[in-house]
């Protein structure tokens, strides 16, 4: 692990909790001052072990009913092919999560769509008109049981 004590493990565990706490109050928690939390707060975010603040939505309350898994082979496995892929993924609002993997498939995505017509819609517009991909596999969230980024350190 890179330069991170139990204070910074204390105060990781406490901002994947809930990243509004002030200064102030994880100072109370992990008995440190507030300069030395915000000292310290900036350097984990200089040395990229935070990547970044975010506000997670829920995605049903703002008109993304349908959550896909999606497994992708594609034809070519040459790095132009991968490269392109993932570029044309990674820039589509559609797409909450992208892994180039290994095994059987070469990437599985988690998708957010409105409904199942917009499925169709971007499946036929990323998959079945794409000539790179050989085929895909959809699975269809019934409930969201556990989803979250935390990180046990």
């Amino acid at each position: 692990m890179q330069e991170i004590d139990d204070v910074d493990k204390k105060l990781l565990a406490q901002l994947q909790k809930n990243n509004r706490l002030s200064s102030k109050e994880l100072g109370e928690i992990v008995n440190l001052s507030t300069s030395a939390v915000q000292r310290r707060i900036q350097r984990l975010r200089d040395k990229k072990i935070i990547e970044a603040d975010v506000s997670i939505l829920s995605p049903d309350l703002v008109g993304l009913t349908v959550s896909c898994i999606v497994y992708v082979s594609l034809i070519h496995g040459s790095s132009k092919v991968i490269d392109m892929f993932k570029k044309r993924l990674t820039s589509c609002s559609e797409v909450m999560q992208c892994y180039y993997v290994a095994g059987v498939y070469d990437f599985v995505l988690i998708l957010n769509m409105r409904d199942m017509k917009h499925y169709e819609k971007f499946s036929k517009d990323y998959f079945m008109d794409n000539t790179d991909v050989k085929q895909f596999h959809t699975h269809v969230v019934i409930d969201r049981v556990k989803v979250g980024f935390n990180i046990d350190i």
